[in-house]
């Protein structure tokens, strides 16, 4: 090789390797650059930087997480961007759509971001759900934590998320801002109920009524003669077009001709008797409740109720209570446990807490049942999974 060629062949090696040196230096400059900017657009200043963040950081900043005792304070990324490195570049990218609804003024008043406010919580929660509350997870660990030492409902309600295999977020969906209006989230819940139930099979002969429900004493009645409470438990006995006819049973106090309740010795009601529908009540056996001396009376019933508000699986019914639960009972405390009190003691605690959600009669009176059925003086039952 000459002298020339060889000249050549060495200023070529040294122009791959000052190549390679400088797309090193400007990789290196591209990643730390990277970087920096996805750390100063996580930092919470630059969060609420927005004039549409306001209102959420109102609400933040009188949460638990903004200031308290311990004076830990948990940043906007600390909840909001994960931290697994695909996962962080994932949420990052996908906060674009955060900027294109600041440019479009989507949440840019009061009212509305009070109407997206559900929407954008529900795909919050969705997200922890998904991933286990991996966020909360940074700092809350089961492991670390001294369940002694914490507050009665909590050293009550952890060790049964613990067994349960439950995610921070099946529990806390409050703790940071203020709970969206949730009657929407549950009259969707309710149409998807309506909707299983008239997809029930014509031939299911044990029944549950998915809402309050009029009963009449003949097929062909227009006035009713009493109601049935939502989860009902009735059998059919046959079938005319859209109705059936099905047997209702329950028990009675001796002396109150009114109602009757789904077990003895328990205000679990079942059935709201008019004047008519009394006088065909049929009366089984009697006892006497060793504890409060007062005589049952266990009764059944034959009355006519519409097809369609009638479904066949009474799990349904407990997974749209138990979503309605967690989305409404969470704002100021973690989720109770069902077994936390009996029957009759629920009773007082839904009336207690009902002023602060924004549940219906109707949505109520079902969650009452979910909860009264699943209570700790109630045969064991597996409660439905959100």
């Amino acid at each position: 090789m000459s002298k020339k060629q060889a000249g050549f062949e060495k200023r070529r090696r040294w122009g791959w390797l000052w190549i390679l040196v400088i797309g090193i230096i400007l990789g290196a400059a591209l990643l730390a650059g990277t970087a920096t900017v996805f750390h100063k657009t996580s930092d919470t200043a630059f969060c609420v930087s927005c004039h549409t963040m306001q209102q959420p950081l109102a609400e933040y900043q009188g949460s638990v997480h903004f200031q308290n005792a311990k004076g830990i304070r948990a940043e906007c990324a600390d909840c909001h961007v994960p931290h697994e490195p695909l996962d962080y570049l994932w949420t990052k990218i996908r906060a674009v759509k955060d900027i294109y609804g600041e440019m479009t003024g989507k949440i840019d008043t009061p009212e509305k971001y009070e109407a997206h406010k559900l929407a954008m919580a529900q795909s919050v929660w969705k997200t922890l759900k998904e991933n286990d509350s991996a966020t909360c997870r940074s700092c809350h660990s089961f492991d670390a934590m001294d369940i002694t030492a914490q507050r009665p409902e909590a050293r009550i309600q952890h060790p049964v998320a613990i067994k349960q295999g439950e995610t921070c977020i099946d529990c806390h969906k409050g703790v940071a801002h203020i709970l969206p209006d949730m009657s929407g989230a549950a009259q969707a819940g309710a149409a998807e109920l309506a909707k299983a139930a008239a997809e029930t099979s014509p031939t299911a002969t044990t029944l549950f009524t998915i809402a309050t429900e009029p009963f009449f004493l003949k097929a062909d009645d227009t006035h009713n003669a009493g109601n049935l409470m939502p989860s009902t438990e009735v059998h059919v006995v046959k079938q005319e077009g859209d109705k059936v006819l099905v047997d209702v049973s329950g028990w009675q106090q001796d002396g109150v001709s009114e109602v009757f309740y789904a077990a003895q010795g328990k205000r679990i009601l079942s059935v709201l008797l008019g004047e008519d529908a009394r006088k065909l009540l049929k009366t089984g056996s009697t006892m006497t409740d060793a504890e409060t001396g007062l005589v049952w009376h266990q009764v059944s019933l034959q009355v006519w109720l519409p097809r369609k508000q009638l479904i066949d699986d009474q799990q349904k019914i407990w997974r749209y209570t138990a979503d309605m639960m967690s989305a409404n009972c969470t704002g100021c405390h973690g989720l109770t446990a069902l077994d936390r009190f009996n029957a009759n003691q629920w009773i007082g605690v839904i009336k207690g807490m009902a002023p602060r959600t924004s549940l219906s009669q109707e949505q109520l009176r079902v969650l009452t049942q979910y909860v009264q059925k699943h209570a700790s003086d109630m045969q064991p039952a597996t409660p439905a999974k959100s």
